[in-house]
């Protein structure tokens, strides 16, 4: 591989001359410019990208900390931000968290040490010390779809209060008075809003949450499976199980298939998390759809700025209902989770918002 000296003594110029020419520094002239230009190209010589990130103090890298890679919202918010990352000239390195603590603080130490220029996270709980210290140290840093209340960094995510209204709405209006949550770990904030979604839009269609119908996991199938168990060995089971994300509603389906049970004609499953898989079960899941693809490109734009001494903004996307036939609706031609169907429970959509960020908590 040709090193720097090489393209120097091909152009005929100092190596001083070929670095200055490649760090597109103004003091080169014309024709030097045009030879060392010239040399890199004959010897196909690439620049160390290391060596490089020692002198500029930036290496062009992003890094991305996500809940869980197996999760499909997951893997499509990382394919969304490292398209963006690419289109605006960076690079990203991902870690999977698995939902445990210990290990999100484990990548973003070693994405720190690798000297990233700047970090993505979905946290997995509220109280990491290394996240907080990062951020009161001027790491630049943005938090999507979960954040971190009190701590001064944009959050870039999906309002999904006005989507969780318009399913229990449309769950009210088919006839179901009894309904239960699988509700995430109460350590997120999303697993905090979306139970609170629930009961406040209960309420508004006069009915309860009581505490037999709330049930506990952590957004992997197997607590989805466990809670669902639970429900239906109750004296009254509910009509409606809402699960607050993708892969606890596919526990909760596999629960009850294996008591012998069909949805919906023994009980309805809704989701939040709408993924492509749920237009193929049987029957297709009713769920809520977040815009994943727009919230990782517009947290890649966000950090991009606060990189580039840009002032970066909170944004709020909203959610909606995508209707299919797992609470007991009628028929439907079926569309894929990425597609607005066109007959989907018509939806009051949040306004998007954006917020810039100063020096004040963020909640």
């Amino acid at each position: 591989m040709p090193s720097i000296k090489d393209v120097a003594a091909e152009a005929g110029v100092s190596v001083a001359t070929v670095s200055r020419v490649l760090n597109e520094h103004p003091s080169v002239s014309e024709d030097a410019r045009a030879r060392v230009l010239a040399a890199v190209a004959s010897l196909g010589y690439r620049p160390n990208a290391v060596a490089r990130s020692l002198r500029t103090d930036q290496t062009r890298t992003l890094g991305l900390v996500i809940s869980d890679v197996l999760n499909p919202y997951f893997t499509e918010l990382a394919r969304s931000v490292e398209e963006e990352a690419r289109a605006l000239g960076y690079s990203v390195i991902i870690g999977n968290a698995d939902e445990r603590p210990e290990l999100q603080d484990h990548h973003v130490r070693t994405l720190l040490d690798r000297r990233i220029d700047g970090l993505l996270v979905s946290p997995t709980d509220g109280g990491s010390p290394l996240m907080l210290d990062a951020a009161r140290a001027g790491t630049p840093m943005v938090f999507v779809d979960r954040w971190i209340p009190g701590v001064d960094v944009p959050v870039v995510r999906a309002d999904g209060r006005g989507a969780v209204r318009d399913l229990v709405v449309h769950l009210h209006r088919l006839g179901h008075r009894r309904l239960a949550i699988i509700a995430g770990p109460a350590a997120t904030t999303t697993g905090q809003e979306r139970v609170e979604a629930f009961r406040e839009a209960l309420a508004e269609c006069g009915l309860d949450l009581p505490d037999q119908y709330i049930g506990q996991g952590d957004f992997q199938a197997a607590s989805g499976r466990r809670a669902t168990e639970r429900f239906l060995d109750l004296a009254e089971p509910p009509q409606v199980v809402f699960a607050a994300d993708n892969l606890m509603a596919l526990g909760a389906l596999d629960a009850v298939r294996a008591r012998g049970l069909r949805v919906p004609d023994d009980i309805a499953l809704a989701a939040f998390d709408d993924i492509r898989w749920f237009v193929h079960t049987d029957p297709p899941i009713t769920a809520i759809a977040q815009p994943t693809g727009e919230l990782g490109r517009a947290a890649v734009r966000a950090l991009v700025d606060r990189i580039e001494g840009r002032t970066p903004r909170s944004v709020t996307l909203p959610a909606r209902l995508v209707v299919r036939r797992s609470c007991g609706e009628t028929p439907v031609t079926e569309t894929p989770a990425t597609e607005a169907p066109a007959t989907e429970t018509p939806v009051v959509e949040t306004p998007v918002t954006e917020t810039p960020v100063t020096n004040r908590s963020q909640s």
